[in-house]
């Protein structure tokens, strides 16, 4: 359910960006540096949160459900105000990578949550990768056909499934 929900934000923000004109090796490119970023930021995050986890305890499970809440609000924040990704090349490698990176911060802080909790890291970088490749194609390719509302109510739900799990983490 996290990996979807991070992957609905490369899906709205691959919306935007088919809505320019995108080629489709251009698509399956900037998909698989996406699907890379998403593996390599919850990793990171997760080796982050098992190290806090030692030093924090369960202060740190508050602090992870707040995380999740915090994030999630700031998802459905910004697919309410129609905040966008600002204009850039997605063809070069540069702003593949700085898009990689921008749709992929989330899943770090997210990974942090993880790592807090002793989630299986090989499943999870796995499942965060290939949700966040997979989202990425099939909004790039939508965004090609579609118009960008739908790109902001994909943000908004992915916010709503972030916030259920900060609740849960809190409960």
């Amino acid at each position: 359910m996290m990996a979807f929900a991070l992957g609905m934000d490369a899906f709205s923000l691959g919306i935007g960006i088919g809505l320019k004109g995108i080629r489709l090796l251009d698509i399956l490119k900037l998909s698989s540096v996406i699907a890379m970023f998403h593996v390599w930021m919850p990793l990171a995050g997760i080796v982050a949160g098992r190290y806090m986890g030692v030093l924090l305890g369960h202060v740190a499970t508050m602090a992870a459900g707040g995380l999740l809440l915090v994030l999630g609000g700031h998802m459905i924040y910004s697919s309410m105000r129609g905040d966008h990704a600002r204009s850039f090349n997605h063809r070069s490698v540069w702003g593949m990578t700085l898009f990689a990176f921008g749709v992929s911060v989330d899943s770090f802080s997210v990974g942090i949550s993880l790592g807090l909790f002793a989630a299986d890291m090989m499943m999870t970088i796995l499942l965060f990768g290939a949700f966040g490749g997979l989202m990425s194609v099939l909004g790039l390719l939508l965004g090609r056909r579609v118009s960008v509302n739908l790109g902001d109510y994909g943000e908004a739900c992915g916010g709503v499934i972030l916030l259920a799990f900060g609740i849960l983490f809190l409960v």
